[in-house]
């Protein structure tokens, strides 16, 4: 691995160095030492530094998983930087590398829990600022724990302990984050607009969506309405130009497409020649024929297979789309997005099925051969029955007797330690791996994790602290195991920057430097042992 680290150092200590001759006596209190040392904790000094770096990453991890679908990627839902920042962590303490383990971003998170409004559903109703705000401070909360780990190493290095290798090899928690943009929050303008903030802010990777930006609704429920192919193509252009102006020039486009569950359209586009992209748009619409005669005032006509039709309008102005033509729309989407710049896709389905989802993208591969697939692994789905649906059908069809087996009823815990149940237990746990290799599916994230997570510990510590076990309900089950389980914020004085904060305050003003560490913080008491230090630093060595 590449010594950035300890490069960094070398060369702001020069650096520094050669400033303090330049500029004589008036610098002697600056450390060259400290302050190459804080540049090193700081290797990200914009947004944009990051997204071309992490622009890069992707691009790497994408190429290697059309060599090897085994190289897939994953992400974890964050609203909130600290979420992000303890993701990270938990990700370089348990799995050792940050390698190909990214962020998301959701624009339902962000309406539900970011928004000045209060919470809000997923119809982009919230500012359109939340979304870079939130990115901003995602990548705020991830240099925070580089400096912080940073830090700490060059003060053990300090007291004589061999680190120097961590340092010089140190993996930045920095990752590629992919942004929701929801439908672009606008015309193109205002989508290229909003996607320059969010390049600004760090992200390398824009997920859009083929709805109306105005009448958008969440993937998982009714009522969506997609645009026609040169709407949402004019958004790609304007997200691709946003990320050429800024110098981002590997930026990633992720298409999404609603059209499986989508039945409505606004428009209907102009056709210019037969069999052009907007007479295949048109084409899907549901339309009933009539003769001329029979024709209302103010009625839409169109001409079709030389025949007089009339589209089926709701009262409403919006258009219907034949019954049963979902997924001929979603290929038609994919190729045309990969065609027009977009570099992943997004298939929203009403199950997680890898047979089904492969069947789309498998039909996308004939004309896209490299066609590559961003999946939300969603917690919309009810994960544990489909998966015992599918197993029952497999089940069957294999001949088993299957009378056991309540077909109504099969999240029933009963069924918790059955055959079934291990199946399907055993294809969820499999579900990444198949899909990456059956189904072209790139990156497997899940939107809202964490939203359920916080909702599910607060339930569970609520029920015991406000009820018989007071305050054991909480020693017992999150101080203990943030202790035993070593999770970095059990010090959370340090974690928000205390212990750097001191620091810098001796860098800045020596010996008379009031410093918040001392004999009587508190979070002493959570040192860990000199036997517990050794052997963990045992382990880092070996990792």
């Amino acid at each position: 691995m590449k010594k950035l680290s300890q490069t960094n150092y070398s060369s702001a200590l020069e650096t520094v160095r050669n400033l303090k001759e330049k500029y004589g006596n008036s610098w002697n209190a600056i450390s060259s030492e400290s302050a190459a040392r804080m540049v090193t904790q700081n290797r990200f000094k914009t947004g944009l530094d990051i997204a071309k770096y992490t622009a890069a990453i992707m691009r790497k991890d994408m190429a290697e998983y059309d060599e090897d679908s085994s190289n897939y990627t994953q992400s974890l839902g964050c609203w909130h930087g600290f979420v992000a920042q303890q993701k990270m962590i938990a990700v370089k303490k348990h799995h050792k590398t940050t390698n190909k383990r990214y962020l998301y971003l959701s624009g339902w998170m962000v309406a539900a829990l970011r928004s000045e409004f209060g919470p809000l559903p997923d119809q982009s109703m919230h500012e359109k600022t939340a979304v870079p705000s939130l990115i901003s401070e995602i990548y705020d909360f991830l240099r925070q724990a580089d400096a912080i780990e940073l830090n700490d190493l060059f003060k053990r290095l300090e007291n004589g302990e061999d680190v120097q290798d961590q340092i010089d090899n140190f993996e930045t928690h920095i990752v590629p984050i992919i942004a929701d943009i929801d439908a672009g929050f606008g015309n193109e303008e205002a989508t290229y607009l909003l996607t320059k903030k969010m390049i600004e802010a760090g992200a390398c990777a824009i997920q859009i969506e083929n709805q109306v930006s105005d009448a958008k609704q969440c993937g998982h429920q009714d009522g969506k309405v997609t645009v026609p192919h040169e709407d949402f193509i004019a958004k790609l252009n304007a997200i691709r130009y946003a990320f050429l102006e800024l110098g981002v020039d590997d930026g990633i486009i992720v298409a999404r497409t609603d059209s499986e569950g989508a039945g409505l359209t606004q428009k209907l586009p102009v056709s210019q020649e037969p069999g052009d992209l907007a007479s295949k748009y048109l084409a899907f619409v549901e339309a009933e024929e009539i003769a001329i005669k029979d024709a209302k005032e103010d009625d839409v006509l169109l001409k079709r297979d030389g025949k007089l039709v009339r589209p089926i309008r709701l009262a409403n102005g919006l258009y219907k789309f034949k019954e049963g033509s979902n997924i001929d729309r979603v290929v038609l989407d994919c190729i045309t997005s990969l065609q027009n710049g977009a570099d992943l896709l997004w298939i929203e389905t009403p199950t997680p099925n890898v047979k089904q989802i492969a069947n789309m993208v498998n039909r996308v591969k004939e004309v896209v051969p490299n066609a590559k697939l961003v999946y939300n692994n969603s917690p919309s789905f009810n994960w544990t029955l489909n998966f015992r649906n599918q197993v029952f059908e497999e089940m069957l069809s294999e001949g088993e007797n299957m009378t056991a087996y309540d077909r109504n009823n099969l999240m029933d815990v009963k069924y918790d330690t059955s055959e079934l149940s291990y199946r399907a237990d055993q294809k969820i746990k499999t579900f990444q791996i198949d899909g990456a290799k059956e189904a072209g599916i790139f990156h497997h994230l899940i939107t809202l994790p964490t939203y359920h997570t916080t909702a599910l510990h607060m339930n569970d510590l609520t029920e015991g602290y406000f009820g018989e076990e007071g305050m054991l309900a909480y020693v017992k089950g999150v101080q203990r195991q943030e202790i035993r389980k070593g999770v970095s914020c059990v010090k959370h004085q340090r974690m928000a920057g205390s212990d750097l904060g001191d620091d810098h305050k001796t860098f800045f003003a020596g010996d008379k430097a009031l410093k918040a560490g001392g004999e009587n913080n508190t979070s002493n008491q959570f040192e860990a042992s000199e036997e517990v230090k050794k052997t963990r630093n045992k382990i880092s060595k070996v990792a």
